[in-house]
């Protein structure tokens, strides 16, 4: 930005042979073409940093969908360690005895 900005004040400034009409005019041309390429540039630079940022995010997502999912193992561990006990187990079979024995 500011690399333009000087290359925009050179360009602005007077020489010494820019006296005539035509040569302000081209110069005026210059300077609104580069003004352009300013604005595009600032544009290309936000719409990178707009995608990079996405690209960021999705990394992120991805981080928490891997802890989630360890997460979520170890709970089915600890899940399966606790209903293959002995205690949970009888109940379990209990349960499910009463349940077929009921008369209707």
């Amino acid at each position: 930005m500011r690399r333009l900005s000087r290359v925009l004040r050179r360009l602005s400034g007077r020489s010494r042979s820019s006296s005539s009409r035509s040569s302000r005019s081209n110069r005026r041309i210059r300077i609104r073409i580069l003004k352009g390429f300013m604005i595009m540039t600032r544009w290309m630079q936000l719409r990178l940093a707009s995608v990079r940022g996405a690209a960021a995010q999705a990394g992120m997502s991805t981080a928490e969908y891997a802890v989630g999912t360890l997460a979520a193992c170890g709970f089915a561990v600890v899940l399966y360690k606790v209903v293959t006990s002995g205690v949970v187990s009888s109940a379990l079979s209990g349960l499910i005895k009463r349940a077929l024995d009921v008369t209707f």
